[in-house]
């Protein structure tokens, strides 16, 4: 199985290591699944990839990746199916695996919406049925196209497929003249037993799970196949609609009933997180009984309104959430621990096991977090919470966390080897030998050999080239890591010399195996086409140390163009200067983040890489945000308490309207919104002339806007 990593104790180098085999794996299991419909993991497991890949990357945003699979929604269509598209996104879930994870998300949605504790707060809790999700169209009432999630965006067109399942109806009375419902495809485990048994004694394919035999039944190119297959159908969900179905969460799905709808009988409102909770207890319960597959209960804001102003992140609603069931637990032998080496140099500890099954999939690597995790015991010999004294040769309990995470448990000290003894954590790099140093106040060790190292040199090209970076078409991971291999590029001015170093068309690269004449040319098209790359894509493509993709925007945004951007960052060095403080005063800018950007721009080797990438490119500057608003252009702080709408909702708005959003007041300060309990931030604001309003001047400014 893939090296999986645990998300919450994991390293920086381990995530990296990890998102890059998050988004292979995930592209393969794509093509396998919806391309083929030969799936080589369960559906279950790919779930549990893609939400795990979402979990690091929400621990560690300054590392997400330009593939990044959060960034996609199941898959792109098949070429076997026309294609629709979605009026409305299908989006995927967030994930929580306990109750501490539940209860912050509750606090997260009451912190946005501004309530309170105490406040009325109602939540519909329903079945994650494990199948395929599916969107069905109607229009005046008459089904009028299916289409499969897809890429979120994008769908395949099953709707003579969609026809032949019971569940389904054709023609719904008193409809809303559009009427899009969303839903699952999934099949009960009687009828995946009677399908498997006929499909064995007919010497065809046996389906692995359930959730697979529905997948591959509703995507098949002949719709009486799918007749002949046992399929069902829950509608949980909407997209288009010309009129509300009802104010509420439940109140919509009660509505979805009385069209003709199957919707799952174990679907509950709740009026608080513990009632919430309780209910998961009884599904949970009862899982084994209910005849098809769940992997956890969502929780939806009952709300609709309230939906509304929550909103939604890239791929995810911020009003909803799955929480999945616990993971299967297994011991097996710690046989070995080896160490790899990130991006960003961080040496991670890997756990090789022997090989054991948990959950149905076997497991054979986990993680081993860092070296405190392995002594069980920080620099200064305390005791750290969850640390183990880990010796190979070991008994270790692992499990999956939501159902595909394996991490250590726990250690069985009782059948410990009597020649075991203490890991000793490497104080040089494997890949290059240079010595691994461990900062003050760091849990990681990190290798100081920076691009002589391989592993760190390599990974920053393939981070350059990435689809939020560079995105060169044709100059993926693969073939970066080729040229480095044969010496044709070692950072990345090396990308956009290549035509010229080489000669025109390049006869090494079109002469060997894989390209041709063409194929050179496309490329060194495309490097050429990306000279006048984003000003956020650039700024992303470094690879700075905690300097994420939203995070470069936002700067790119501030800053507006590269010069100004450089500019500011070299004069940041000074920590007394304005730029340093004009830095840490962007709002999403702290100074973890701002130390890393201006050491990148003043250590001279990383710098002169900078200045020669530079040079053959042409920064286009960021795109402006709106100008034609009262506070376009214009540096908003807010402070205070807002009582009409949260502080996220404020900014939110500020910056759509195209003003820049600062933390702190200064000189560059064009605006306070001052609420309630302002404080020492009115004060300054006083004391340097800024022009400070209350939050009912604030909506009359931007009113109609």
């Amino acid at each position: 199985m893939p090296e999986l990593k645990p998300v919450e104790a994991l390293s920086e180098g381990e995530a990296e290591q990890e998102l890059a085999r998050l988004a292979q794996d995930l592209a393969k299991a794509n093509t396998a699944y919806h391309g083929q419909d030969a799936p080589d993991i369960s559906d279950a497991d790919y779930d549990g990839l893609k939400q795990r890949n979402a979990a690091i990357e929400a621990r560690f945003p300054a590392l997400k990746r330009a593939d990044s699979p959060s960034e996609m929604v199941g898959a792109a269509p098949s070429e076997g199916f026309g294609k629709v598209t979605h009026a409305v996104r299908m989006l995927s879930l967030s994930n929580a695996f306990d109750d501490d994870d539940v209860r912050e998300f509750d606090r997260s949605v009451r912190s946005y919406l501004g309530l309170g504790e105490d406040a009325d707060l109602a939540y519909t809790a329903e079945p994650k049925i494990d199948g395929l999700s599916l969107s069905l169209r109607y229009e005046s009432g008459q089904l009028v196209q299916a289409a499969t999630r897809g890429d979120g965006e994008t769908g395949e067109n099953v709707t003579a497929n969609a026809r032949t399942i019971p569940d389904i109806p054709h023609q719904i009375a008193d409809a809303p003249d559009v009427l899009e419902v969303r839903g699952e495809v999934y099949m009960s485990h009687a009828d995946f037993a009677d399908l498997n048994t006929r499909q064995a004694a007919a010497g065809a394919k046996v389906f692995a799970n359930p959730r697979n035999a529905a997948a591959g039944s509703l995507r098949q190119l002949d719709a009486q196949i799918t007749r002949a297959r046992p399929l069902r159908f829950f509608a949980y969900a909407w997209g288009e609609l010309s009129a509300p179905l009802a104010k509420t969460q439940n109140g919509a799905i009660a509505q979805l009933a009385t069209f003709g709808f199957s919707t799952n009988p174990l679907t509950a409102i709740c009026r608080d997180i513990d009632a919430v909770l309780d209910h998961y207890r009884r599904i949970e319960t009862d899982r084994a009984a209910l005849g098809y597959d769940i992997d956890g209960v969502v929780y939806k804001v009952d709300a609709l309104d309230l939906q509304g102003r929550l909103g939604f992140r890239s791929t995810t609603p911020r009003w909803a959430i799955a929480h999945k069931f616990p993971a299967e637990l297994a011991w097996t032998r710690l046989e070995g621990i080896e160490i790899q080496v990130g991006r960003t140099g961080a040496l991670s500890p890997v756990a090789r096991l022997a090989p054991v099954t948990v959950g149905g999939v076997v497991v054979s690597n986990a993680t081993l977090h860092n070296e405190d995790y392995i002594a069980g015991r920080d620099s200064k010999g305390a005791e750290i919470r969850g640390g183990k004294d880990i010796r190979e040769g070991d008994w270790v309990q692992v499990y999956r966390a939501g159902d595909v995470i394996p991490k250590v448990a726990d250690v069985d000290l009782s059948r410990r080897p009597a020649d075991a003894t203490p890991y000793v954590f490497p104080t040089s790099c494997p890949e290059c030998g240079s010595d691994a140093i461990r900062e003050e106040g760091d849990a990681v060790r990190r290798c100081t050999g920076g691009l002589i190292c391989p592993a760190q040199a390599v990974e920053k090209l393939k981070h350059f080239v990435s689809r939020a970076a560079f995105d060169i078409e044709g100059l993926g991971a693969k073939q970066v890591e080729q040229f480095y291999n044969d010496n044709w590029i070692r950072e990345p001015a090396d990308i956009f010399t290549l035509n010229d170093r080489f000669g025109q068309g390049m006869q090494q690269l079109k002469n060997r195996e894989g390209w041709g004449a063409k194929s050179a040319e496309n490329l060194f098209r495309a490097i050429d086409e990306r000279r006048g790359i984003g000003l956020g894509r650039l700024i992303f493509g470094l690879g700075i140390r905690h300097v994420g993709e939203n995070s470069s925007n936002l700067l790119a945004g501030y800053y507006g163009s590269w010069q100004a951007f450089e500019d500011a960052m070299t004069a940041a060095h000074d920590p007394d200067s304005a730029q340093w403080a004009e830095l840490l005063g962007i709002d999403g800018v702290g100074e973890v983040m701002a130390g890393a950007l201006v050491a990148a721009f003043h250590q001279p080797a990383e710098r002169a890489a900078i200045d020669r990438l530079v040079a053959l490119l042409s920064p286009q500057d960021a795109e402006k945000p709106q100008t034609d608003s009262p506070v376009a252009g214009k540096t908003v702080v807010f402070t205070g308490s807002l009582e009409k709408m949260t502080r996220a909702e404020a900014k939110a708005r500020a910056e759509a309207l195209g003003a820049k959003v600062s933390g702190s007041v200064s000189g560059k300060t064009d605006l306070l919104v001052a609420g309630p309990g302002a404080g020492s931030k009115a004060k300054k604001a006083a004391d340097l002339g800024v022009e400070t309003i209350d939050e009912d001047a604030w909506l009359a400014l931007i009113e109609g806007l």
